[in-house]
């Protein structure tokens, strides 16, 4: 039996990591300008299911304190994205419940997008946001047997947020906003319902520029030189179902992709995975239908794919339908979301979570490549 503790947390220490090492690559012309960004935060934890309602006690302050770092055109990727911000992010929750769920402390990578091309003294934000969080409860059989939203201290860490730059002044920028945040291991630990929060957010930033800097362009690698491309990938992973310190289950998803790139930043396409799960021979045996073979417990399913890309790095979302599955305990429906980083020569690093609608069903560790079709040639900017 493999040290699942030591595994998940050198799995989300390298996640951590590896969006900076992505972004790293611009280097912005050393650049010694940056922001700090102070953001309390009021809200309420949104309910998936209603079986957590005897957890929620109150409302939800928080604190997001973040070091940011503008970008200034010197790669291709800051242009298609309108100049986004890049930082890192710690984050304070309060669940208004320290006996059962504690408090919540997350440490991540963001990327902040306008979603306006023109530069005014009022812009909507995209915020991404993908890390660590430590949680100071989770289930206890003996100590805190009500806990069935977070089963260990380590989960990942996830928010989106709509905000608003109000420029006050050339130093002090107001950021109103509203954002939902998730923390939750994946199922690699039961039990694995997670926490959502919905908050109110009023950020300051206050700008430390030190010197103007030279946007000379550079192009990043990072053009998507076809139109069409097929993406092959493969990735591992383990979970856990109930009743919590049972066995891990191994799974593996062989996926074949196909996307049309619109533009730089946006693609569509759809793909086909097949999925091998051991957890389902558990859901075949239980439900009077034991599997006869390993082909038992493979599914089929098709999907629908769309990615935000950011220079290398990519966001995938796909929603899919098994179209071939015995095991029917998890519905035909699944989703996957996560993050892909993809190298000069078409390999893919890839790290999503797969779930079943608001449940997830494991994380997926793997790599892939790309096939172009039809190279285009690059334009410059």
């Amino acid at each position: 039996m493999f040290k699942f503790g030591l595994l998940l947390k050198n799995s989300l220490y390298i996640f951590l990591l590896f969006p900076f090492l992505c972004f790293s690559q611009q280097k912005m012309t050393g650049s010694k300008n940056f922001y700090i960004k102070v953001a309390p935060s009021y809200g309420f934890i949104f309910e998936q299911r209603g079986t957590t309602g005897g957890l929620v006690k109150g409302y939800i302050p928080g604190l997001e304190v973040d070091f940011v770092k503008p970008t200034y055109g010197n790669k291709r990727w800051h242009h298609e994205n309108n100049f986004p911000d890049i930082g890192i992010s710690f984050n304070y929750l309060d669940f208004a419940n320290p006996k059962q769920l504690g408090r919540c402390f997350a440490l991540s990578p963001f990327i902040e997008i306008p979603l306006n091309k023109k530069v005014r003294s009022s812009r909507p934000v995209l915020r991404i946001c993908w890390g660590v969080s430590y949680l100071t409860k989770k289930f206890d059989i003996n100590t805190n047997p009500k806990d069935i939203a977070i089963g260990s201290n380590l989960n990942t860490f996830v928010q989106w947020k709509i905000l608003w730059h109000l420029n006050v002044s050339k130093k002090v920028r107001l950021e109103p906003g509203f954002s939902f945040s998730h923390a939750s291991n994946g199922r690699s630990q039961v039990p694995n319902l997670g926490l959502n929060v919905v908050s109110l957010n009023l950020g300051i930033n206050l700008k430390f520029d030190k010197h103007a800097v030279n946007s000379t362009l550079q192009d990043s690698g990072s053009v998507w030189n076809s139109k069409h491309e097929i993406l092959v990938w493969d990735a591992a992973g383990f979970n856990e179902h109930e009743p919590p310190g049972g066995p891990k289950y191994f799974t593996n998803t062989f996926g074949v992709n196909y996307y049309y790139n619109v533009r730089n930043t946006h693609k569509w396409g759809g793909g086909v995975d097949i999925s091998y799960d051991t957890q389902n021979r558990y859901h075949l045996e239980t439900s009077g239908h034991p599997a006869k073979s390993r082909a038992d417990i493979l599914q089929l399913g098709v999907k629908v794919c769309y990615a935000y890309n950011v220079g290398r790095v990519s966001f995938p979302i796909e929603m899919g339908y098994y179209a071939i599955s015995k095991p029917r305990e998890d519905g035909p429906v699944f989703h996957r979301i996560g993050i892909r980083y993809f190298c000069k020569n078409g390999i893919m690093f890839n790290f999503t979570m797969k779930s079943h609608w608001a449940v997830a069903a494991h994380f997926d560790y793997g790599i892939g490549y790309k096939f172009s079709i039809k190279k285009k040639k690059v334009n410059a900017l």
